[in-house]
């Protein structure tokens, strides 16, 4: 496991030292994760872009493309405490977040009441197939992934830190699902695409999938250095010219949006609101520190933009019609954005 040194530096020193155990975090963690996980570089690389920088993430993809693996290997190599939900149409919202129950209290004889935590009292809680339940089940998350604590009867838990929902949804299937609203998938940083392997990749599965080997997981970081990692990643600079293009990138998504583009107006029902332009601040920042940088680069920012936007857009009647899609409504507002030079 990295570990920190005990060392004084001065604030400068100490900022850049994090970042580069940031940077060798990356690349152990990929290691370790490459013992099970073949392919899926760039949504592994978002995953770990959408944790360093807190965020909570959804994860989509057909079946069979290892969204739960990422997902559960993830939180044994940073040594975090995981429960899984299994989101299906009879869940109720108490099985989430917890529920009170009535004690007797063996030495008086007198009922007291006693609140018994949910399993969203972890580090990382995975709601599989999050769309599998009723919206007032889905609703039961809102307060959880916002505030990061939970209300029962006037009483307030807050929950560990650091916190995670990473929920996963199959992409094609409709039937039997509840779409989730708007503000839930807000709530998500990233929306991540899992899709099917190429031939080479798939092969080296099912060969090491369906032999004897054992795989053992090594922890690399823990929950307090990662809550360290995202605090530093807060710190990384923001130029103000790539903060004005995250705003206009945003802006721009909105039909009501005096000025925006012709292909919008058709296109787009609704845009995206602020936190895409908060989330994408914070996920580029991530990606540079990632790389061991202090500072914001546009490829960051551009590297972020899909899984930032994808489920930020609602399209028109007329997109379906047409056959656009989210991915080229994004690619056209990004097309039609000035980039700023010298970033």
């Amino acid at each position: 496991m990295l570990t920190t040194t005990d060392s004084p530096l001065s604030p400068e020193a100490q900022t850049g030292a994090l970042l580069a155990r940031i940077k060798e975090a990356r690349q152990a963690i990929l290691s370790e994760l490459r013992k099970l996980v073949v392919g899926q570089d760039e949504a592994i690389d978002q995953v770990l872009i959408g944790m360093f920088a807190g965020g909570h993430l959804m994860i989509q993809g057909p079946p069979g493309t290892a969204k739960t693996l990422v997902i559960v290997s993830i939180a044994r190599i940073m040594n975090l405490e995981f429960k899984r939900i299994q989101f299906t149409p009879d869940l109720m919202p108490s099985d989430i977040s917890g529920t009170e129950i009535l004690e007797q209290d063996p030495e008086t004889g007198r009922r007291v009441t006693k609140f018994v935590k949910g399993p969203v009292f972890c580090n990382l809680v995975m709601a599989d197939e999050i769309n599998r339940t009723p919206p007032k089940t889905q609703a039961s998350l809102l307060e959880v992934m916002q505030e990061k604590q939970v209300t029962i009867s006037g009483k307030t838990h807050a929950l560990p830190k650091p916190f995670y929902v990473m929920a996963t949804q199959i992409s094609m299937e409709q039937e039997g699902t509840y779409p989730l609203p708007e503000a839930q998938q807000d709530r998500f940083m990233l929306s991540i695409m899992m899709n099917y392997l190429p031939d080479n990749d798939e092969i080296a599965v099912v060969r090491h999938s369906t032999g004897s080997a054992k795989v053992t997981l090594e922890k690399v970081i823990d929950a307090a250095e990662l809550q360290a990692f995202v605090k530093t990643v807060r710190g990384v600079a923001l130029p103000a010219e790539l903060g004005r293009y995250i705003v206009d990138l945003t802006a721009t998504t909105r039909p009501t949006v005096e000025g925006c583009p012709a292909f919008v107006k058709d296109y787009v029902a609704w845009g995206a609101g602020l936190r895409a332009s908060q989330n994408l601040a914070l996920a580029a920042k991530s990606a540079a520190a990632l790389d061991g940088r202090g500072t914001v680069r546009l490829a960051d920012v551009q590297k972020v933009i899909v899984p930032v936007m994808r489920h930020r857009i609602g399209l028109s009647f007329r997109a379906e019609v047409d056959r656009v899609t989210i991915e080229d409504v994004i690619q056209k507002v990004v097309a039609s954005i000035s980039t700023p030079k010298g970033v």
